[in-house]
């Protein structure tokens, strides 16, 4: 996403500052003119940036830290608390309940990528369990009910809307209480925009909201509106209670700092954010982990832990240990295993949760220079593969002439292929050991949750040497473990 690039420098500055030996007035002045300059480019307001300089300034009164203390430490626990500031509003109004109705109404502009998050937000309901339903009421732009019709078929969840109906009113009250009949407890409306703010717009939206009353308004906010984001918010909160905010398109718009600032300004909190076009490129709006990145301080545990259960379900974990601890970690294993690391996002985003990360260290430039891209070649060239090639441990049933096939059917150099299959032999034989040695003894090493024990120095030798330095060496990998409490758990993601 862009704001990575946001969170690149300031960062930087973080880490520059660090850097010095003597830390003064100078050196924090510098760091906060780096910050200022990133946070002015990312469209965030000038008064909120000199506010911020301000209260930082006073925070941290260098001559009066007392001998032995972390100067550098006060200053970047400062910065922490007032970029968190700057974004914390406070809570949602509303938080729906499992198993309770909940009915939940979205508003904004035309363009701002409402319909698309209305289904994104229910699916992400649905996979933690939900019962999540769709009602457009959207009549003004044609093919509104055909575009939410294809999202919800997609994601299988239910929807309502008419071909026929004109009054959106109409449409919603029926809606609702179809899908309350039919036990939905997270009923989603998703209404009309318009290309730009007008009396119309807000009438249907006072309409709608007194017909449904809604238990929470969401306004759906184009990130690439930067500034402008507030004028828009205020004008939707005085007309609908809105109570909380999902910033769209963070994926590619520098404008998003200010996007972020200008809502939370508005005292209506951010709760989603959607990085992306597809079904799962859709995140959680927290406040401090989100900080934390933007200054390279990882430490997102939950926010990872959710990823890897959510990527797998605990219930496959011992079936995929049962079949490592028979020496069975053929080529489809690992096939298997690149899917599930791809299900958990990007590789940037997975990495920036973890300690010691540094954004700088992540491919650069082209997509074909990514982690995400090597792994998806993977995928094409075992794709081409035969069933006995990917069911058998044997490796050397690759030869050069298979390999050479393979290459051909993929679209592949011929040492691409050979790569892939290298770092298969160096993970099976990975397995291999482990398996009969202390690492995955199952009898006595699946817990009640279905958890495998591997030692630091199993997956330090495991692990690509890329992913070991995102991780921050063997040092970072122990705190890691030590973190979550389940080294298996990250060797997931990371097979």
């Amino acid at each position: 996403m862009v704001l990575a690039e946001l969170g690149g420098r300031i960062s930087g500055a973080v880490r520059q500052m660090s850097n010095e030996i003597i830390i003064d007035d100078k050196v924090l002045n510098d760091c906060l003119n780096e910050i200022t300059r990133a946070l002015i480019q990312s469209d965030v307001q000038f008064s909120i940036v000199c506010d911020m300089q301000k209260n930082i300034k006073k925070i941290v009164k260098l001559n009066d830290v007392a001998a032995g203390h972390d100067k550098r430490k006060i200053i970047k626990q400062a910065i922490f608390g007032e970029l968190c500031r700057i974004l914390n509003p406070g809570k949602a109004s509303f938080t729906p309940r499992k198993g309770k109705t909940s009915v939940v109404m979205f508003v904004g502009l035309q363009g701002s990528g409402k319909t698309t998050t209305c289904t994104k937000y229910a699916h992400f309901h649905q996979k933690k369990g939900w019962r999540p339903a769709l009602v457009c009421t959207d009549t003004f732009r044609a093919g509104a009910f055909d575009q939410l019709k294809q999202n919800a078929a997609k994601a299988k969840i239910p929807f309502y809307g008419s071909y026929t109906e004109s009054d959106p009113v109409r449409i919603a009250v029926e809606g609702v209480e179809r899908l309350k009949k039919e036990n939905c407890d997270l009923i989603i409306v998703d209404t009309s925009g318009r290309h730009k703010q007008e009396a119309a717009l807000f009438e249907e939206m006072r309409q709608l909201s007194e017909a449904t009353k809604p238990d929470l308004v969401i306004f759906i906010m184009d990130s690439s509106i930067g500034q402008a984001a507030f004028d828009q918010a205020r004008a939707f909160n005085q007309s609908v209670a809105v109570g909380a905010v999902i910033v769209t398109k963070l994926d590619g718009h520098a404008k998003g700092g200010g996007a972020l600032s200008a809502v939370a300004a508005t005292k209506s909190p951010v709760v989603f954010v959607g990085t992306g076009e597809h079904m799962d490129e859709f995140q959680v709006f927290d406040v401090e982990p989100f900080v934390k990145r933007l200054l390279g301080m990882g430490g997102d545990w939950s926010g990872l832990v959710d990823k890897i259960q959510e990527a797998m379900p605990m219930d496959q974990q011992p079936e995929l240990l049962q079949k490592l601890s028979e020496g069975n970690f053929t080529l489809r294993t690992m096939y298997e295993q690149i899917q599930t690391i791809l299900k958990m996002g990007p590789m940037s985003e997975v990495f920036s949760m973890l300690p010691g990360f540094n954004q700088e260290l992540m491919p650069k430039g082209s997509e074909k220079g990514s982690q995400t891209y090597k792994l998806k070649r993977y995928l094409i060239m075992m794709d081409s593969m035969t069933k006995k090639e990917l069911d058998s441990p044997n490796a050397e049933l690759m030869n050069e002439s298979r390999i050479a096939r393979i290459a051909k059917g993929s679209g592949s150099p011929v040492e691409d292929v050979k790569e892939m299959m290298e770092a298969y032999k160096r993970m099976a034989k990975m397995w291999s050991k482990a398996s009969k040695g202390k690492g995955l003894n199952i009898s006595k090493k699946i817990s009640k949750k279905g958890s495998g024990n591997m030692n630091a120095e199993q997956m330090c030798k495991a692990l690509p040497p890329e992913i070991l330095n995102q991780i921050g060496g063997a040092g970072g990998l122990k705190s890691l473990m030590k973190q979550i409490g389940s080294s298996k758990d990250i060797m997931s993601s990371f097979k």
